[in-house]
């Protein structure tokens, strides 16, 4: 066991007698992995533009429900806000 990683720290098994099936492996797993960093530098850009688009988003709607806003949509339908407020109705409990 303590010859076997000697070997592996001393890079031993990248000049043996199987060492291009070695290498073959450490080309595919370095490119495998530089694949995986591409994707997920990708997904986080993806990431950011839709979080910028839902805060557009959330702030047209926010604007949207403006009562100066629903209003004016609202006055072309002629129907326009209530010049009485509102009355609260209390209930008293009979207890």
């Amino acid at each position: 066991m303590k010859k076997g990683l000697l070997d592996i720290l001393k890079g031993k098994f990248l000049v043996s007698d199987d060492a291009p099936k070695n290498w073959l492996f450490i080309i595919f797993a370095s490119h495998s992995a530089d694949k995986k960093v591409h994707q997920i530098a990708a997904l986080n850009e993806e990431v950011k533009e839709l979080r910028n688009q839902f805060f557009d988003v959330h702030k047209d709607v926010q604007r949207m429900k403006l009562e100066s806003k629903i209003a004016e949509k609202l006055s072309n339908d002629e129907l326009y806000p209530s010049e009485v407020p509102p009355k609260k109705i209390r209930v008293k409990s009979t207890k």
